[in-house]
Parts: structure tokens; sequence; C-alpha cells
């Protein structure tokens, strides 16, 4: 079962529900924690991750031989990113542009461009105990794009875990849709606020598109304000956990220590949230 936890926007909360659930199913179940917000992971500090793997995420960057180019603009044609473009000077490559995906190179006509590889992030793999394994993967910064990244971390999903959580980047675009792949229910992240209502929207419209069940988590949560509630019965989206606006919640989060650890009155919460999951899911 591959579970993605999403959210609209960012600090809603998916760090919080990611780490807390794979703490709580870990101590049943087999469970796999791929921390996919690649721009800045921080599911590692609420466990001690021994990393016993370290892989680099290359994309090839195309060079181009001026003395056998013949200047005809079809690798700037070609290009959808505008990393290549011919200038009265020559072709120039904008390499923060590039996608990688080597269109230029196999559109040119005389074989005048080739590729070299840059780092862009890395991968790494590693355990928490017996019943946790855990992966993140890491953008270098300045890079525009963690796709490769999110794509080489999956390629490390094991199959034998009972549990895949991914916790993706915040928003609905590119590294959030790879996230969702092969997902088989999203969580969505959200609080009861405008900004987290409009961007619940968001993610609701991304996991319809993909035809990915799902179900709401409402953080920082307030029994006054209903917005949350009444667009979920709008939408026939359940909602499946509440985690409410606590100050010693949030006191534990600031710390790095998971909040199911010193109230145990979460362990069966986040359980039986999980067992909706799975009648939602058949």
């Amino acid at each position: 079962m591959i579970i993605t936890i999403l959210s609209g926007k960012g600090g809603t909360g998916k760090t919080t529900v990611s780490t807390n659930l794979a703490k709580v199913l870990s101590e049943n179940l087999k469970v796999q924690l791929l921390d996919a917000d690649v721009e800045e992971p921080n599911d590692h500090i609420f466990f001690n991750v021994d990393f016993s793997q370290t892989e680099s995420v290359n994309i090839l960057l195309p060079v181009v031989d001026e003395s056998r180019c013949i200047q005809c603009g079809e690798c700037a044609k070609v290009c959808q990113f505008g990393a290549i473009a011919l200038f009265s000077t020559g072709v120039k490559v904008f390499e923060t542009l590039c996608h990688g995906c080597g269109a230029c190179s196999i559109a040119c006509p005389v074989d005048a461009i080739s590729e070299k590889p840059k780092e862009i992030g890395k991968v790494k793999i590693g355990t928490v105990n017996a019943t946790m394994n855990f992966g993140m993967g890491i953008l270098n910064i300045g890079e525009p794009s963690g796709v490769r990244i999110i794509r080489q971390l999956k390629k490390h999903i094991d199959r034998k875990a009972d549990v895949i959580l991914i916790d993706s980047s915040p928003g609905t675009s590119c590294p959030v849709v790879e996230s969702l792949r092969e997902a088989d229910f999203a969580i969505l992240v959200t609080e009861p606020t405008t900004f987290g209502l409009h961007d619940l929207k968001l993610a609701v419209d991304l996991v319809k598109e993909m035809n990915i069940p799902a179900g709401i988590v409402v953080n920082k949560d307030n029994e006054e304000v209903t917005i949350i509630d009444d667009f979920a019965k709008e939408a026939d989206i359940p909602i499946i956990l509440k985690i409410p606006f606590d100050r010693e919640i949030a006191t534990l989060y600031s710390r790095g220590e998971l909040f199911v650890e010193y109230l145990p009155e979460w362990k069966k919460r986040f359980f039986d949230a999980f067992e909706t999951i799975k009648g939602l899911i058949k």
C-alpha cells in the first residue's frame, strides 16, 4: 500500500502527519517512509536514521560543438523549456532552464550536440529500526526541479513493506504529481483557514484528475471554524483525522519530537485513521 501525504501549501503539517503515522504503523507493520519534499526534507530530524547508501542524481546537459554546428536552429525549435537558443553569434545553452530531456541532441542533423552530466542532488537510503526503512531526496540549491530526484527515490520503494508513506512537496506542481504516481491513497493535510481551504481545493482537483482516492487531515483544528468540514461534505471527501491547535503538540514538534510518543492516546487515533484509509481503498 502506497500512501502519499500532500497539501496545497507549505506549513500545514505534512511532516507532522507523515512522521507520527509512520511511527504508529511501524509498531505493528513493516513501514517505509520516503521524504520526497526534496527542496526541504526534514522527516529525518524525528528519527535516528542509519544511512547506508547515498546516490548522486544527474541530468545530461547539452554541449554544442561550434565547429560542426550549421546554425539551423532545429535544437531551439524542439526545446520546450527555452533552454537552448540560436543567436547570430551561435547557439547558446541556458543550463538553469535545461531539463535534460535530450531532444536537442536527437534533433541536431549534424550530431553537433553531445551531453555532459551535472549533479542536481542526492538520494539517501537508510533504516530507523527493524520495522521502518527510510529514504530522502535532497535537491541542490539553485536547481529548478526535483522531479528526477523523486523518481530516483521511488526506485527504492520497498515492495516487501506493508505500507509505504511518501511525504511530498507542498503545492500541486510537477514534484507533487510525481510523488502521487502509483499511490493507492492520498492524505490531504490542511488547516482551517481561508488560505488552507483555497489550496486544499487545488489538491483535491489534482487527486481527482489522477483518480486517486483521498481523505483529509485537518491540522491545527479549531472547533469553532467549520469551513473545512463544509467543503469536505460538498466535495464528498471524508475527514479521517483532526489534530487540534495545541501548544504541547507544537512544542514537541519544535523540539523534533513525535507527539504520539508523549501523548499515547494519539496512537489509537492515527491507527484508526489508517483503518479508515484501508476501507476507503477497498
